[in-house]
């Protein structure tokens, strides 16, 4: 009788250890989502050099940040900079783009997860007066997510 009690415990057990890691792991992925990290701009000629820096839970092509962009106030896109493969070991990273515009125009930069759309952790602020941590308005220009350029695949 005590073998059968005993073994009835270890299954009960096991079972409760599944569920609770099944939760831990559910509960990770929504509290660590992609962020815009870090921008700068420099210019070279004409244009800017934005130098923006990413942290983004990445797996591999399943799930990764596929882009960064500069959007207007106004949601009008400026300039998508594609990321053609997931940056698993590498976290975070700088990835650049250069773009003409005014100095002291307001912009938002922002970044994408192909498999969470639209982080609200980016940066605004303009290439004059620098730029600083900002909470994006949920579904703020969403609508740019079907714009293009848009990815062609996933290398790895």
């Amino acid at each position: 009788m005590k073998i059968i009690v005993f073994i009835i415990s270890l299954f009960y057990l096991g079972a409760c250890h599944q569920d609770e890691t099944t939760t831990v792991s559910e509960v990770t992925v929504a509290e660590d989502p992609a962020s815009v990290v870090s921008v700068t701009a420099s210019q070279s000629g004409d244009a800017y050099v934005f130098n923006v820096g990413i942290s983004s839970p990445d797996k591999g092509c399943d799930q990764y940040a596929n882009w960064w962009e500069i959007v207007s106030e106004d949601g009008f896109l400026i300039y998508r900079r594609i990321l053609a493969h997931s940056h698993v070991n590498e976290q975070p990273f700088v990835r650049s783009g250069s773009v003409t515009l005014v100095p002291t125009q307001e912009v938002i930069i922002r970044v994408h997860m192909n498999t969470t759309g639209y982080s609200t952790k980016g940066y605004r602020g303009s290439v004059a007066n620098g730029f600083s941590e900002y909470t994006i308005p949920e579904g703020f220009a969403n609508e740019l997510v079907d714009q293009a350029p848009l990815p062609n695949g996933c290398t790895f």
